[in-house]
């Protein structure tokens, strides 16, 4: 028997899709915000800081983070939490240059922690593609539901 035999099973939400309908496009201006944040000069060549990864990948999918959380039967306002995140870049991102997200959910696991109680593992898989579909990057995401009610 197993420590979580006795939990309801989580939202089978494995192949919801989460491709984006809008580009994302990092601006020249955006871009070097977010450089000077971070005391680096930006390229002058048109890269853009490699964090825009995540942030491009986040705003362009087909959900908001309060709708990937409803997807799993979670209220945002009970505070998802990032576990981790990877991502493999194909090609360096570019300012200026409109990008499309493709994606879906892997896997919603229910687990047992002993500092946070009960909790749902989500896993979801996003992708950056360029204007002529080639793929930017790729990135899996891992977030940390608690499920307090389930304690």
């Amino acid at each position: 028997m197993s420590d979580t035999d006795d939990l309801p099973s989580p939202p089978d939400v494995a192949g919801i899709l989460l491709d984006g309908v809008s580009p994302y496009v990092i601006s020249r201006h955006e871009n070097r915000n977010l450089c000077h944040s971070t005391q680096i000069e930006p390229g002058e060549d048109g890269m853009a800081h490699p964090i825009y990864y995540y942030v491009a990948t986040q705003v362009a999918m087909g959900k908001t983070v309060a709708e990937l959380c409803a997807a799993c039967d979670f209220n945002v306002e009970d505070g998802p939490m990032m576990g981790s995140s990877e991502v493999q870049f194909s090609t360096p991102l570019r300012t200026e240059v409109p990008y499309m997200v493709s994606g879906e959910i892997l896997s919603l696991v229910r687990k047992r922690s002993r500092k946070l109680g009960v909790m749902d593992v989500l896993t979801y898989r996003l992708r950056l593609h360029g204007p002529d579909g080639a793929m930017a990057l790729e990135t899996d995401n891992v977030w940390i539901l608690p499920r307090r009610e389930l304690a």
